[in-house]
C-alpha cells in the first residue's frame, strides 16, 4: 500500500517560503518563551533576531554578526567588561601582594575570580554558536507547523508563558540574593564588587531556565505525539500516517541533539565552572571549620555550593526526564500496539518506528563532549568527593605538622625555663 504514495508523502507536508506568516502564527513555543529571548537580547547573551512577519522565508530566526542585536551585545559586553576587569584586577592584586592573609581569604579570591571567567568567554561560548542556535529555533518553528498539518492539532504548552516570565524575574532576583548574601556574610566582599557579578549569575540562571523550558517542551511535544498515536492507527491509511509520525518523532529527536550542539560550549563551561567552584568552596569551608570552627564566612561558601549544585541538578534531571519521555515512554506506547489488529504494512511501520527510536536515541549531548543526564550529576559528586578526600588529606597533614611544630616549640620553651630555674637554684 505504501508503494502507491510518493516518498515525499512519508515526510508530511512540505514547508516553503510562502508559509512564513503561517510559521509565525503557529509558533506557540516562540510566542510563549519570547520573554526569555528578549531578556537574552537585552543582556547581550544571545543576539539572535526574529524576521518580520511578512518576510517570505522559512528561516524565521536569524543570527548576524552586524545585526542590531549583535551590535547591542558588543556594547553591553564592553561596558560590563569595564567593571569586571576592575574588580578582577583588584582581587588578583590582593591575591598576589598580600602573602600573610588567611587561608579563607585565598579561597574567596580564587572562587570569585573563577566566577568572572564566564563573562570573558561569552563571545566564544555563546555568540560563536549563534548560527547553530538560530537553526535550533527554526527547527522548533518548522516542527510545530508540520505537527499541526499531520496530526490536525497544535502543540499546546500549558502554563509555559507565565513560567517563562516567572523564570526571567526569578533569575535576576536569585542573582541579587546570592551576591548580596556574600556581601553580608563576608567582610572583604565590598558592595561595589557585587556589580561585577549580578549579570554573570543572572546569565547562569537564564541558561538554566532555558534548558528547563526546552526540556519540558520536548516532553510536552512527545506526549502530544503519543496521545495522537491512536489516531494514526485508526486513520484511513494507517501505515502512511504512522510513517509521518515516525518522521515527526525523528525530527523531535534531532532537535534534542541540536540543543546540545547549539549550546555545547556554553553549557560545557557552565559545568566546569560549577565543578571547580563547588570543589574549592567545599574544601575552603571544611578547612576553615577544622581550623577555626563554623562562622558566617563558611556559611557564605555553603550558599555558593548549594547554588551551584542546584543548577547542575536541574540541568541533569530535566535532561533525564526529557530523554525518558521522548524515548522510553514513546517506545512503550509502540510496544503496546496490538499487532494482530492491524494490517501487514502497518506492522512493518511499527517495526520501523521502533528501529528509528533505537537508531536515533533522544540523547542530550554537548556536541560529543558529554551526555547530560543524571549520571553526569552523580559523576560530578564522585569526582568532587575524590578531589576533596585528597585535598583534605593534605590539609590534615599540614595541621598535624603544625601541631607537632607547636609542641616542639612549647617543649623547648618549657625545657629552657626549667633549665634556667634549676641554674638559679644551683647558684643560690
Amino acid at each position: 500500500m505504501l508503494l502507491a504514495y510518493q516518498e515525499k508523502d512519508f515526510y508530511g507536508p512540505q514547508i516553503t517560503d510562502k508559509d512564513g506568516e503561517l510559521l509565525d502564527k503557529h509558533d506557540s513555543f516562540y510566542i510563549t518563551t519570547k520573554s526569555l529571548l528578549v531578556l537574552f537580547q537585552i543582556m547581550g547573551v544571545m543576539p539572535i533576531m526574529r524576521v518580520p512577519r511578512h518576510a517570505q522565508t522559512t528561516k524565521r530566526t536569524t543570527f548576524n554578526w552586524i545585526s542590531k542585536a549583535t551590535l547591542w551585545a558588543y556594547l553591553v559586553w564592553s561596558l560590563e567588561s569595564i567593571i569586571v576587569i576592575r574588580v578582577g584586577s583588584e582581587r588578583l592584586a590582593n591575591f598576589q601582594q598580600n602573602s600573610n592573609k588567611r587561608f579563607d581569604e585565598v579561597i574567596y579570591n580564587i572562587i570569585f575570580l573563577s566566577i568572572l571567567i564566564p563573562h570573558f568567554l561569552l563571545p566564544i561560548a555563546s555568540w560563536r554558536h549563534g548560527p547553530e542556535v538560530a537553526i535550533f529555533k527554526n527547527m522548533w518553528t518548522h516542527y510545530q507547523l508540520k505537527y499541526l498539518k499531520i496530526t490536525g492539532t497544535p502543540i499546546v504548552f500549558p502554563n509555559l508563558y507565565s513560567l517563562t516570565w516567572g523564570l526571567c524575574i526569578f533569575s535576576w532576583a536569585l542573582s541579587f540574593a546570592v551576591i548580596l548574601s556574600q556581601n553580608y556574610l563576608q567582610d572583604d566582599f565590598e558592595l561595589w564588587h557585587s556589580f561585577a557579578y549580578y549579570h554573570i549569575i543572572a546569565m547562569l540562571d537564564g541558561f538554566c531556565s532555558l534548558w528547563y523550558i526546552n526540556c519540558n517542551a520536548f516532553g510536552t511535544a512527545s506526549m502530544g505525539l503519543a496521545t495522537n498515536l491512536h489516531k494514526a492507527l485508526e486513520a484511513e491509511h494507517p501505515a502512511l500516517k504512522l510513517a509521518q509520525f515516525r518522521h515527526l518523532w525523528v525530527d523531535l529527536s534531532h532537535m534534542m541533539q541540536q540543543l546540545g550542539r547549539a549550546y555545547s560550549n556554553m553549557y560545557g563551561i557552565y559545568c566546569m565552572v560549577i565543578f571547580f567552584t563547588t570543589t574549592i568552596s567545599l574544601y575552603g569551608s571544611l578547612s576553615e571549620i577544622l581550623e577555626h570552627g563554623l562562622s558566617y564566612k563558611e556559611m557564605g561558601l555553603f550558599v555558593i555550593v548549594g547554588y551551584c549544585m542546584t543548577l547542575l541538578f536541574i540541568i541533569c534531571n530535566e535532561a533525564y526526564h526529557a530523554t525518558r519521555k521522548v524515548g522510553l515512554e514513546f517506545q512503550m506506547r509502540l510496544l503496546n500496539v496490538n499487532l494482530g489488529a492491524i494490517d501487514r504494512s502497518t506492522q512493518r511501520e511499527v517495526e520501523m518506528f521502533l528501529v528509528a527510536i533505537a537508531k536515533n536515541p533522544p540523547i542530550m549531548n554537548l556536541d560529543g563532549f558529554t551526555n547530560i543526564n543524571r549520571e553526569l550529576f552523580t559523576a560530578n559528586i564522585s569526582y568532587m568527593s575524590t578531589y576533596l578526600i585528597v585535598l583534605m588529606q593534605f590539609k590534615l597533614t599540614l595541621l598535624r605538622q603544625g601541631t607537632k611544630v607547636m609542641k616542639k616549640i612549647v617543649n623547648t620553651i618549657f625545657n629552657s625555663s626549667t633549665t634556667l630555674a634549676a641554674d638559679d637554684e644551683f647558684e643560690e
